[in-house]
């Protein structure tokens, strides 16, 4: 008989220290789940808005992409005009190029799926993407990549999604530690307003 693990949970890694806050805190573990998962998310949400409206009003959005796409490591034309600043330079060949720029083709996929489904971007709402595989969206998304016809609210859309997903080992930690208190102000008091009509 073959036995098979069950697939562990998207907050499995999370589990151990939540406890440990839970303990030191005296927080009930369930309301500092769900504040952790919602501050998770809100840390999400919020850097992408304002790091999309920093990328806009300050313009870097189109050459922050253009330096990622024709770096010297990616294209052999590109050699000849250097690197753009001492950061990329640094950076040049390394995972953390590779690594940024698989999310930039991610934040590229999600911007237009987003623009297509609300009308942002330029995108007409409800408009269909003519590759409807995942694959074949990443494929187009690396594409525009590599060539740099990413430009616009879609290239600021595609920077703040990138340096989101940079800030991800920060955003955990700011989560676990506000989760403690976030669970006192907010989902305690709302889970008793929900406990107490449902008891009536």
């Amino acid at each position: 008989m073959s036995s098979t693990q069950p697939k562990p949970s998207r907050f499995a890694p999370y589990k151990e220290v939540l406890a440990a806050i839970s303990q030191r805190t005296r927080t009930p573990l369930p309301s500092l789940v769900v504040s952790f998962a919602v501050l998770h998310e809100l840390t999400a949400i919020l850097p992408v808005v304002g790091l999309f409206y920093g990328a806009r009003t300050l313009g870097v959005g189109e050459s922050i992409v253009h330096a990622v796409a024709h770096s010297p490591s990616r294209s052999p034309e590109a050699e000849h005009e250097g690197p753009p600043n001492a950061l990329l330079s640094r950076i040049q060949g390394t995972w953390v190029e590779q690594r940024f720029r698989e999310w930039m083709v991610e934040g590229e996929v999600r911007a237009e799926r987003v623009g297509r489904r609300y009308g942002l971007f330029g995108f007409e709402k409800g408009s269909k993407a003519e590759g409807a595989t995942a694959e074949a969206r990443a494929a187009r998304a690396e594409t525009a990549l590599a060539s740099g016809k990413i430009a616009g609210d879609i290239a600021n859309a595609v920077v703040a999604y990138a340096l989101t997903k940079a800030l991800l080992p920060l955003r955990i930690g700011l989560s676990l530690y506000l989760a403690p208190g976030f669970s006192r102000a907010f989902i305690q008091p709302v889970g008793s307003a929900f406990t107490r009509v449902f008891r009536r």
